[in-house]
């Protein structure tokens, strides 16, 4: 195990151990059936791409790509008892989802419906899982099925239903304003996979650190090492300056360093690299923002920029443990702006409705540009076809939530992303020019 992780795991069960200077969260529970919590998610989602022609490198040959549109409904289930009394608290909970396809999606994909042997989309399908949990002060510790939200091993929560990790996590907040976590997790089930582990995760291990110094200022570290696939860094600071009559400017940092294995088929997914040195595949992504908050405008600006011999990889290929959405960074859209050695910049601005007297809508624009993308196109990915390759995407999405009534909560999204890339940056490198929307219409419901 790396000294980082032996180090985190250690403080954390230091910390279990030492009396704080404020309120135990174990002191105040009230009991494994009155802390208890149930609700359900009725979840409606469409999403389409319309894929257009693309050019393959390594032929010169014009292709087309089959459109792609999945349509469905989904219930997402999640039942939590309370921790029992006393120094140590126990408790248990259940997380799972029952779905069926609305319509033949014939053309189901984009992570959305299982898909049967023969590439017929499943006509309903049910996943779930229980996790076992146990607390002292304020330190706990969940064993089982878990969505996951970490830098470093995140769940993709942007499809129908959530991608699942089984495994064990800690979280201790025994220091005010620092929070420490640890985990290991040996199963991944993607959005549209019905087997427990889909993905064939071997081991991942997690550890990290966030500390709030104010309330304006806070940082974070995250690891992780996936066994024969990768090992990860990531770090972030915000800063938050307050300005006069409620504005504010708000400062970002965030990257990422990778190093791949060696390890047969632990190498990046070869869309990217343009060196045949496989025992050697790094990268570094890094960003920084500005964001002016001033009543109901918000304004961001962001740029980001990659280094090294390969593109920032994710969840591509087996075992990685990564459904596409560990990729905390600004540029991240349809596009996630990740090439070889690629730089973007973005200009965002959002609206809140409630300025004019319609509280809970929303709309957010967005375009991000990228290039300098270095691009390999002969069979072993290490000709470089171009340094200079580009990508642009306009992104729209108006979202929203009823503010109070019976169907308090209940939201409505439409999302759309217009996407272009230079020919050599085509389908078969990266996403292909595409017209994507998505519709999602979320109606929660409370039992207890």
């Amino acid at each position: 195990m790396p000294k980082a992780q032996k180090l985190t795991l250690a403080v954390l069960i230091q910390a279990a151990l030492i009396t704080t200077a404020y309120a135990s969260e174990q002191s105040e529970a009230k009991g494994f059936v009155e802390d208890a919590e149930g609700s359900v998610l009725f979840r409606t989602g469409y999403l389409s791409r319309d894929k257009k022609n693309y050019r393959d490198n390594f032929t010169g040959e014009e292709k087309q790509v089959n459109d792609t549109s999945s349509f469905a409904q989904t219930a997402m289930v999640k039942l939590e008892s309370g921790y029992t009394q006393g120094i140590v608290g126990f408790g248990v909970g259940v997380i799972g989802d029952g779905s069926f396809k609305i319509g033949e999606n014939n053309n189901a994909g984009n992570g959305m419906i299982p898909k049967h042997n023969d590439g017929s989309a499943y006509d309903h399908w049910a996943r779930g899982g229980g996790i076992v949990k146990a607390r002292i002060s304020n330190t706990e510790v969940r064993y089982g099925t878990q969505v996951l939200d970490l830098p470093v091993l995140a769940s993709n929560t942007a499809r129908l239903v959530p991608e699942y990790f089984e495994g064990v996590l800690a979280t201790s907040r025994e220091i005010k304003g620092l929070e420490l976590t640890a985990g290991k997790f040996t199963k991944n089930q993607y959005s549209d996979q019905i087997n427990t582990d889909g993905n064939k995760l071997d081991r991942a291990v997690v550890w990290g650190a966030k500390y709030q110094f104010n309330d304006n200022l806070n940082a974070s570290y995250f690891g992780t090492d996936i066994k024969d696939r990768l090992e990860r860094h990531y770090i972030n600071t915000n800063f938050k300056q307050n300005l006069a009559n409620n504005s504010s400017l708000t400062y970002d940092f965030s990257g990422y360093h990778t190093n791949w294995d060696t390890k047969a088929g632990g190498g990046a997914y070869t869309y990217s690299h343009t060196t045949n040195d496989l025992t050697n595949l790094s990268n570094s992504i890094w960003a920084v923002s500005g964001t002016y908050n001033t009543g109901n405008h918000n304004v961001m600006l962001a740029y980001q920029q990659n280094s090294g011999n390969t593109g920032y990889d994710y969840g591509l290929g087996e075992g990685v443990g990564d459904g596409h959405q560990t990729i905390y960074l600004p540029n991240s859209y349809l596009s996630d702006f990740i090439g070889n050695d690629e730089k973007s910049v973005q200009l965002q601005y959002t609206y809140d409705f409630a300025g004019l007297n319609v509280p809970g809508l929303t709309w957010t624009t967005a375009f991000v540009y990228g290039w300098d993308i270095d691009v390999a196109g002969n069979p072993d990915r290490t000709q470089l076809v171009t340094d200079d390759a580009q990508e642009r995407e306009f992104f729209n999405q108006v979202k929203y939530t009823v503010q109070s009534g019976f169907a308090k909560d209940t939201s409505l999204r439409l999302r759309h992303s217009y996407y272009r890339a230079s020919d050599e940056y085509q389908y078969g490198n990266y996403i292909g020019d595409t017209n994507e929307w998505r519709i999602w219409l979320d109606i929660p419901v409370k039992f207890f």
